[in-house]
């Protein structure tokens, strides 16, 4: 077997030198191993080495930086910046591609304000879980490689254990990155946008108008991306410019969360006071955010003013026909159907309709739905959904598919088991306390969520809280 070794390039830092800062991250006292992601690290060909993983230890090649960006952060500008994450630098893998290695809870940087640079054990744990599940559900996502305790103590609402979390990502260039290049001089902006379709769309560089080509690969890959959240009842919490990758990744697992009871005004953030970021907003807000985008690249659409804005605007307008091409795509799988009828998207919404108005749970409807079973609930006893069943049934017979080909294509696109709320916080409860077993079950079972097994049974139920809205906070 091949040695894993860090292969670095920093190509990031042949931007103009106020994109960034070279930061090397802090020494920690004490570090110790909490997970470590071996299939990650063996796709990327890194070694384990916990001195680097602690930010103790500088690997060969490496160029340590802290990003500058800005962003709209509910609805308002501000300066931002990484204030408590470093990149490392870039792993190129036997097969060419390219990773940012990140540092996230590796201490102060130009960019930290009043914040102490620090991280605290159970957000990290938390990014953990849900960032791999989203990987395994089959979502763009940056990933999690690994989380060290550091040994110090961080002090929030009460004293937390500090740690840090290795992030893995196609870069972290933002929508926010754009913002911050806009405000220095447009020939910033034209660099960084040469930058990205040379990273992420080299295909676009021989376009004649490949800043436009940019503007609509990057969003046609949000409206992916954001359909895919939906299918899943997926909700990240704090949709700012600063968290939206330009690649096309979910990015900054602070206030988010899965959807159990269907309601599209669900709101997990503690501070989403007035639901911006819910459930049902996703796809706006991220049409919000890609002008945004859209604006910073105005000077590059066309020399005349009105004729850039007129050309942003029209592949704005294209954003809500792609998503829902591919939101009613993916629907039609949910529900075993392999091609298309006028009416499905009838169908769909009534589905949803009495979800919501018997308070069923999101996942688990489908998965009952999947295996062909009866579900002991207020929805699935009522004549409404029985006519709606009737007429689901009618849809199906009038394909040319078997039931069996026809129970695989759901299988496939409804997951038996998503990381429930209150599993992950049971989980990170007991490893916080230095018991990591229901933390090490939950990422195994979560590994396949697709795949419908007996021991997944206790991981897909559904418990309401007892007392109070679920709530999800950022983890500063």
């Amino acid at each position: 077997m091949q040695k894993n070794n860090w292969n670095f390039d920093n190509t990031y830092a042949n931007l103009p030198k106020h994109f960034y800062t070279k930061q090397n991250p802090t020494s920690v006292r004490s570090p110790e191993l909490v997970v470590f992601n071996e299939e990650l690290a063996e796709s990327l060909g890194v070694p384990y080495e916990l001195g680097v993983f602690a930010g103790n230890v500088i690997p060969q090649g490496a160029e340590p930086i802290s990003q500058a960006y800005a962003g709209h952060q509910f609805g308002y500008f501000t300066m931002l910046g990484d204030g408590r994450a470093i990149v490392l630098g870039e792993q190129v893998t036997s097969s060419g591609d390219r990773f940012d290695i990140q540092l996230k809870g590796s201490g102060r940087t130009p960019y930290s304000r009043n914040g102490d640079g620090m991280a605290a054990l159970g957000p990290m744990l938390r990014e953990y879980i849900i960032s791999e599940a989203m990987h395994n559900l089959k979502i763009l996502t940056t990933r999690s490689l690994t989380v060290v305790e550091t040994g110090e103590v961080v002090l929030r609402e009460m004293e937390r254990k500090g740690a840090i979390l290795t992030r893995v990502a196609s870069s972290h260039i933002r929508v926010g990155t754009f913002e911050y290049a806009r405000l220095n001089s447009i020939e910033d902006v034209r660099r960084l946008a040469d930058y990205t379709i040379k990273r992420h769309f080299p295909n676009l560089a021989i376009e004649k108008d490949k800043y436009l080509f940019l503007l609509k690969e990057v969003i046609k890959r949000q409206a992916s991306l954001i359909s895919q959240w939906q299918l899943v009842g997926f909700i990240h919490g704090v949709m700012n410019t600063d968290n939206m990758a330009i690649s096309g990744e979910t990015i900054d697992y602070g206030p988010c969360a899965f959807m159990d009871v269907y309601n599209p005004k669900t709101v997990f953030s503690s501070i989403d006071t007035q639901g911006r970021y819910s459930y049902e907003n996703q796809p706006k807000i991220a049409v919000w955010n890609l002008a945004r985008f859209a604006e910073t690249l105005l000077p590059l659409l066309h020399d005349d003013e009105n004729k850039s804005i007129s050309i942003a605007q029209e592949e704005l307008d294209k954003f809500q026909g792609i998503y829902q091409r591919y939101y009613l795509s993916g629907m039609r799988a949910k529900l075993g159907l392999f091609d298309e009828d006028i009416e499905d998207n009838v169908l769909v919404n009534e589905l949803l309709q009495l979800m919501q108005q018997y308070k069923a749970d999101y996942t688990n409807t489908f998965r009952t739905l999947t295996l062909d079973i009866t579900e002991d609930s207020k929805l699935f006893a009522s004549l409404h959904f029985q006519y709606w069943k009737d007429r689901w049934r009618k849809r199906h017979s009038q394909q040319n598919k078997s039931k069996d080909e026809v129970k695989a294509l759901m299988k496939n696109h409804n997951p038996n088991i998503i990381p429930r709320n209150h599993l992950v916080e049971e989980a990170l409860n007991f490893a916080e306390s230095g018991d990591l077993t229901k933390f090490e079950k939950l990422l195994f079972v979560l590994r396949s969520p697709y795949d419908y097994t007996a021991e997944q049974e206790e991981y897909s139920k559904f418990q309401m809280p007892v007392n109070c809205s679920y709530q999800t906070f950022c983890g500063t």
